[in-house]
């Protein structure tokens, strides 16, 4: 910005929305990672109940296809 420009605002309220800016990323920042932490927790919980399943009920194992050396 050129040195002869000169604020429009007052620096009170540049100085307030800025805090205010700056409290509600902070804010949303922890709820992004309050969020983060909720869903690794089921993503862990899924996890477990997969391998259980496929533990007591495993998949049907394919038969290897036969090759024929000529």
């Amino acid at each position: 910005m050129p040195a002869d420009v000169t604020e429009t605002q007052d620096p009170q309220d540049l100085l307030n929305n800025f805090r205010t800016r700056y409290n509600n990323i902070i804010q949303e920042t922890k709820e992004m990672q309050q969020k983060i932490r909720e869903n690794e927790t089921t993503a862990l919980k899924l996890m477990g109940a997969i391998e259980t399943l496929e533990y007591l009920h495993p998949p049907d194992e394919e038969e290897p296809e036969e090759t024929t050396e000529e």
